[in-house]
């Protein structure tokens, strides 16, 4: 496992809302997603409100326009077999939200955006929910479909180094590079951080993710980040087990 030396600084039915069902007790290997659960994807929105050519208006459908595209995008690329890092989905994305919603940006313009997902806000609460689920033995992995050297930097950023035990990303994966959902991930996932799918949990608030790990037998925690979130009604798969409105409520859940 190359973890050593990174970073240092089920049942169908979906669970209660809010950590109703407990994990029980005993260390755990937990996985994090990071866009959208541990860092806002929605942060890029002030940015976006300032440019001429997109302002007030246009900036929330183009925000939730661009993370849509972004997901599809890595989506397809991985389904296609023609993987390319998730940087590229990322303005390849930007690219059609600038065309669909007729907002012509500058090359500098859409330069500073990409920079700022680099630099996106962790939610609030995640410090001290990291900590205190370490305190209680959990080993803590960061587990992106980004790049390894994204995430690291979005969590030095965010003061959020010492949280985790290591990174895992898909573009680390050493042959057919792919993205989660797809089983690869999740493999390579137990491969580097040396646990059973049986004893990791996954943290999401992506359903496409919750899913994807659940079929490949892990356990899951859904972050219902917002009111109007909805998981995925497909009756064939196993929902999650935990249900949370943020982080701050996974310790108690997991035990």
């Amino acid at each position: 496992s190359r973890l050593a030396t990174s970073l240092r600084v089920p049942d169908n039915r979906a669970a209660e809302p809010h950590g109703r069902v407990m994990a029980g007790g005993g260390a755990k290997t937990v996985a994090f997603d990071m866009y959208g659960t541990v860092f806002n994807v929605k942060s890029v929105a002030e940015s976006l409100q300032a440019l001429p050519a997109i302002g007030p208006e246009k900036a929330p459908k183009f925000t939730q326009l661009w993370r849509d595209k972004q997901l599809e995008y890595s989506f397809r690329k991985g389904l296609m077999g023609t993987y390319e890092p998730f940087p590229c989905c990322t303005s390849q994305a930007l690219d059609y939200c600038c065309e669909v919603l007729e907002a012509p940006l500058t090359g500098e313009e859409k330069s500073a955006l990409l920079e700022g997902y680099k630099k996106l806000d962790a939610f609030p609460e995640c410090r001290e929910a990291l900590l205190s689920l370490k305190r209680h033995g959990h080993r803590l992995f960061a587990f992106s479909n980004g790049t390894k050297a994204d995430v690291e930097g979005l969590i030095a950023h965010a003061g959020l180094g010492d949280c985790f035990e290591g990174v895992v990303a898909v573009d680390e994966m050493p042959s057919k590079k792919t993205f989660k959902p797809d089983p690869k991930a999740y493999e390579f996932f137990c491969s580097e951080a040396g646990s059973t799918p049986a004893g990791t949990w996954l943290v999401s608030s992506n359903s496409f993710d919750i899913i994807g790990s659940a079929a490949c037998g892990w356990s899951t925690a859904w972050v219902k980040r917002t009111k109007d979130s909805v998981f995925d009604p497909w009756p064939s798969t196993s929902g999650p087990k935990v249900v949370l409105s943020s982080l701050a409520e996974l310790p108690a859940a997991l035990g």
